[in-house]
């Protein structure tokens, strides 16, 4: 458990959602009521009709200047803020305002008074790690993405089987055909990568899974791969175009003979949690599995 106060205060999210609005106007209220200086990313402000006095600022700037960010939304309003502020020196905790909410800890209807104990500096602090992803066309750089949940190589088009070699550290893994491959962190293992039938990864590991999409053969396996290891992805020359997709947002083009080269991003994502909080306690309730019998 930390002791580190925090005292310059982000908030981002979902502003456009009703229901979003209302959480942010009800924190930026109280913050701002409390003492503390409260910053609000620019596009929020902007669905929010506040100025702020003065303290509207780009989603960098809060990450430069702001010791906490509090992101209200759902996990893709997480993902968004996180591929940023992974490159500051900044926690983020986050108010569910989605469906799953694997990424937000605090509920709406009870934000306050966990979020004031973990301002006086009573949190749990987690790293994730992130992907960083290189689309490579003769040689060169084409695309750089990152994403804290997933990389997926796939087909520009619905349910079209693709050709492709795996190398990990150099080292020939397979050839595959497929409707494309997932590599996912273990933030990401109960995303995505668990709809096409990969491992949970507790968070605390270092490790990377690839997960075929809709292999042609059933031999074809989830592999868990050491988090230092360098992924190699080539697309064999008599692929259509393909896609690089980080996080389902981020997308870069990948043409025939492309190399794409996916490894541990430098950087790491600061996440605050409130005190007493599970990671198992989050998967029963998330995934709706059986609480104890005695």
């Amino acid at each position: 458990m930390a002791d580190a106060h925090f005292s310059t205060i982000g908030l981002l999210g979902k502003a456009h959602h009703e229901d979003a609005q209302k959480t942010l106007l009800k924190l930026y209220k109280a913050l701002t009521d409390s003492g503390y200086d409260v910053l609000i990313e620019e596009r929020c402000a902007e669905q929010l009709h506040c100025d702020n006095n003065g303290q509207v600022v780009s989603l960098a700037e809060l990450g430069e200047r702001a010791q906490l960010a509090v992101v209200v939304g759902g996990d893709g309003n997480m993902l968004g803020a996180a591929r940023v502020l992974c490159e500051y020196d900044i926690g983020v905790i986050g108010v569910n305002r989605g469906n799953l909410g694997f990424l937000t800890d605090l509920s709406p209807d009870n934000v306050l008074e966990p979020l004031h104990e973990v301002l006086a500096g009573h949190y749990v602090v987690e790293h994730r790690f992130l992907l960083a992803a290189e689309v490579i066309t003769s040689g060169s750089s084409a695309g750089l993405g990152r994403a804290i949940n997933e990389v997926v190589l796939h087909s520009d088009k619905v349910a079209h089987m693709i050709e492709f070699e795996v190398y990990v550290d150099d080292h020939f893994v397979y050839s595959q055909r497929s409707d494309g491959l997932i590599v996912a962190t273990p933030t990401g293992s109960t995303a995505y990568s668990l709809s096409g039938g990969g491992p949970i990864l507790t968070p605390n590991l270092d490790a990377i899974t690839l997960v075929p999409m809709f292999p042609h053969t059933l031999s074809s396996r989830p592999v868990v791969l050491d988090g230092n290891s360098e992924i190699r992805l080539r697309a064999a020359f008599d692929n259509d175009l393909l896609q690089i997709s980080c996080d389902g947002h981020v997308r870069m083009a990948v043409h025939p003979g492309d190399d794409i080269l996916i490894r541990k991003h430098p950087r790491s994502l600061k996440l605050i949690h409130p005190v007493g909080y599970s990671y198992f306690h989050v998967l029963r309730n998330k995934l709706a599995w059986g609480s104890r019998l005695f």
